[in-house]
Order: C-alpha cells, then structure tokens, then sequence
C-alpha cells in the first residue's frame, strides 16, 4: 500500500493556522471537528463522518475543498451505485460505431475525483452494495484503478475518499465490514448545541427575528428527545420552519405568533419526525404537543404577545 500523500502546508504561503481560519469562516461552530477532519484529509487520509443528517458534515468537507481548489464529487449511496456507475462505463453508442476505445470511456465519480485531485464524499455509505465497496477500498489502498480497455488512472496527490452514515437509521442500511472501517479513520458527528442551531437558522435564513429562531430550534430540538419519535428532526427543520413563518406573517392572515409557529412547524417538521412503531399518536399530533409545552406548559413558557 502506498503512503498517503500529506499536503505539505509549511510550503504555502500561509500558515497551516490560517488556512484553518479562513476555512471555518464557512462553517458555523464545529471548531474541533473541523481541526481533525482536516488534520486527516491534510495528513492524507481518508475519513469516515458517521452522525444524523443536518449536522454539517458535507458543510465542512465543501469548505475545506473550495479552499484547496479542488473538485467537491458528491455520490449517494444507494442499491443503484453500482461499480460501473462509480468507475464509468464505455458510451454504448460509441461502442457500437468505433468499438471499445479509452476515448468513448465516460468517467464516473470516483475516476472524476481521482483525475481531478479531489474529495469524493460518498453519502449513506451503509446503502451502497458491497461489490462497489470492494471497488472503493482498491483505489483507497493503491490510489489507483484499472479500466477495462482504458488502462491503469492514477490519482493526483489531493484525491481523498471520504463518506458518512447515519448510524440511527437501519432502513436499507446494510452491517458495514471491518475491512471497510479499518480503510477509514472515523470521527463520529453529533447534533450542536442551541446557540450554534441558532446561529444556522439565522445565517441561513437571513432573519433577524431572534424569537422566531429561538422557538424554531427548541421546538425542532424537541422533537429529539420526544418519547413518541423514534427519529427527530435536523436544524434543516428550523431553517424551512422559521423561513415559512416569516413569510406566513407577512400575509397577515393570523390572529398571533404561536399560531404561525405552529402552522409553520407542521409544515417544515411532519415530514422529517419518524413516530415510534408503537405509538399511536400522528407526527401532526407531536408537533402540536411540543409546541403547547414551549409556549404553554411546561416552566418558564410565556405566550408570545400578537405580532404587529
């Protein structure tokens, strides 16, 4: 196996510092995450981000790609990302007129990423079949892969892979090898605290309605630790609740806040909440009882007066 390439960052003309900084000014919160997913993909490693959706796991790697100036090759894991469609494949029309030729080869993702010298982030890397994982591991350990009747790609010193998964989620997900683990190093991502949610939404979203997003990520931060659910909602619910709110207060068609808030939250939050098997309350029905208890009932809620 070949050694990993490092960035060598003491022959740029800032500092390894410096580029950090100027990284996460993309990037809200997520400090230490940040400092070790580039300490790998600088020391030329791949890595392995395993944590629930919407917590800026892709965020981070664009903004480390657009600083080097390198390609970002986005995948979905799935059951149809077969070898041929990570590889490439020969253009069929092309094969029929001149036959098999490196010049009617269509590169997939990954001889895309390895060509170009970039990140190849594979999402949902517990969803893609375990032949095309086989694939993976070889240009991992070799940077490098054969193309039938095109010939051995080698790629450029900059090329990583880098995948996450949802570890909560078992629906189509398949047991992920220790072959495939021990190919990764792996830093597991959870959800940030409220002010860094905050944060988000308002950057996002460009409000400046700090009520608003303060009730938009405690209501969508509820819907985490609700005994009914078996999945809660990313801060992406906060983003689309508190931009549907603003919006449905613009019309003026409600008599008050909470009840834009709650419209809004059954709207940007349904869809994202999975009601535990056992229950038989409806997403609607869990959305309506964490909104009565943050503006209601539990300690310290205080209805919010009328909006102007």
């Amino acid at each position: 196996m070949p050694e990993p390439t490092r960035i060598d960052l003491a022959a740029r003309p800032t500092t390894s510092r410096a580029r950090r900084d100027a990284i996460a000014d993309g990037v809200v919160g997520r400090r230490r995450e940040l400092d070790l997913t580039l300490a790998a993909v600088s020391a030329g490693r791949d890595i392995l981000l395993e944590g629930p959706p919407g917590t800026s796991k892709s965020t981070m790697l664009r903004a480390i790609t657009a600083n080097w100036g390198v390609p970002f090759v986005l995948v979905e894991g799935n059951a149809e990302l077969t070898p041929a469609r990570l590889v490439g494949h020969h253009n069929p029309a092309r094969v029929l007129r001149e036959d098999y030729s490196s010049e009617n080869f269509v590169p997939g993702p990954l001889v895309e990423a390895m060509r170009g010298g970039g990140f190849l982030y594979i999402e949902e890397l517990n969803r893609a079949p375990e032949d095309t994982l086989n694939v993976l591991l070889g240009a991992m350990a070799e940077r490098e892969v054969r193309v039938p009747r095109v010939g051995v790609i080698t790629a450029l010193p900059t090329f990583r892979v880098l995948a996450s998964m949802n570890p909560f989620d078992n629906v189509g997900t398949a047991r992920i090898s220790d072959s495939v683990y021990d190919r990764w190093c792996r830093l597991a991502v959870g959800y940030q605290g409220a002010a860094e949610e905050a944060d988000i939404v308002a950057v996002r979203t460009g409000s400046t309605d700090e009520l608003l997003v303060a009730d938009a990520v405690a209501i969508t931060r509820a819907t985490r630790s609700h005994p009914q659910l078996r999945r809660g909602s990313s801060v992406r619910g906060a983003i689309d609740l508190t931009a549907i709110a603003g919006e449905l207060e613009l019309l003026g068609s409600y008599p008050d806040r909470e009840r834009i808030v709650l419209d809004a939250a059954l709207l940007a939050l349904s869809g994202r909440i999975d009601v535990d098997e056992a229950s038989d309350m409806t997403p609607e029905a869990v959305i309506t009882e964490i909104w009565e208890n943050h503006f209601f009932s539990l300690p310290g809620a205080r209805r919010r007066g009328p909006t102007g």
